[in-house]
């Protein structure tokens, strides 16, 4: 992609998606990730109704008078985007690519981030780990991460979630708010990961669908390749049968990610390529303030 393309593209997403932080999302986003830590502020004398385990027994000893440890949330977090690269989130079939709407997405996260003084940082994978930038603070470090969502050619074909989990958990070790967005189309098992991941850090999963995903159109026969193994076939498409079973399979592929993820004691939401994010988000970060998340 020519530089000038690039920026333009940059830009329009820059516009487009921080403006939605701005005006949509500050008050969500900030009431959904509230500090998860307490750190020390001040010590001050003991009110009658303190809690006797704060008490500072230093100073109470050198001043001959109780006093209290007085703690605040930490409001700095730090947010993770992991987004899945390989070959199958550059596909769509009405308004948007997979991979293009999580570069919004992204976006948006990391202008809400950034607007709450938080560090954002990326990881992006395929069945490696293609390329990981550290969390910062700053609107510089936000366009550079929607330059590499939008520019980056991947190396790997197919997904593996369970890999990045484990690079991601190894490599960082503050508690951060981790959101981790694929169509999670694999075949690999990442079970366990996202458990171990979900002990530390705060996992959310977004998976992102196209229509023809759920329902084959009527359209005859077909001449269908798989993007990550190169397998192709044929479907005949006018059989109710062909678009019976292909419903059922992503039925179960869907149900089986949802069922990983609770048993991971972790969140995730769904998104249509055809529909709005911004509601889906919203809806999101609502009701994780209604659950007291």
């Amino acid at each position: 992609m020519e530089t000038n393309e690039l920026l333009k593209k940059v830009r329009r997403i820059e516009i487009k998606t921080r403006g939605l932080s701005k005006h949509i999302f500050s008050g969500e986003y900030h009431s959904a990730f509230k500090g998860r830590g307490m750190s020390f502020s001040e010590v001050r004398t003991y009110h009658y109704g303190d809690d006797v385990r704060n008490i500072d027994w230093n100073v109470t000893a050198r001043t001959g008078e109780p006093h209290v440890k007085i703690f605040e949330e930490e409001r700095e977090l730090t947010v993770m985007l992991l987004v899945d690269v390989s070959r199958s989130t550059f596909f769509g079939t009405q308004q948007q690519f997979k991979q293009e709407m999580a570069t919004e997405i992204c976006a948006v996260l990391a202008f809400s981030a950034i607007q709450n003084n938080d560090k954002v940082g990326l990881l992006l994978f395929s069945d490696q780990t293609e390329l990981f930038i550290l969390p910062r603070k700053g609107r510089q470090h936000i366009l550079r991460i929607i330059r590499e969502l939008i520019s980056f050619t991947p190396k790997g074909q197919s997904t593996n979630i369970g890999h990045a989990l484990r690079y991601f958990n190894n490599l960082v070790k503050k508690r951060s708010i981790c959101f981790l967005i694929s169509d999670f189309l694999t075949d690999i098992p990442y079970a366990e990961a996202l458990r171990v991941v979900g002990r530390k850090h705060d996992m959310i999963g977004v998976q992102l669908y196209d229509p023809i995903e759920v329902h084959l159109p009527v359209a005859g026969l077909l001449y269908a390749r798989d993007a990550e193994s190169g397998q192709t076939q044929w479907l005949d498409t006018q059989s109710e049968g062909v678009r019976r079973q292909w419903h059922q399979w992503f039925q179960q592929q869907r149900q089986q990610c949802q069922q990983i993820f609770r048993k991971a004691s972790s969140d995730i939401l769904s998104i249509r390529t055809n529909e709005s994010y911004v509601r889906a988000l919203i809806q999101f970060f609502q009701k994780r303030v209604g659950h007291g998340a």
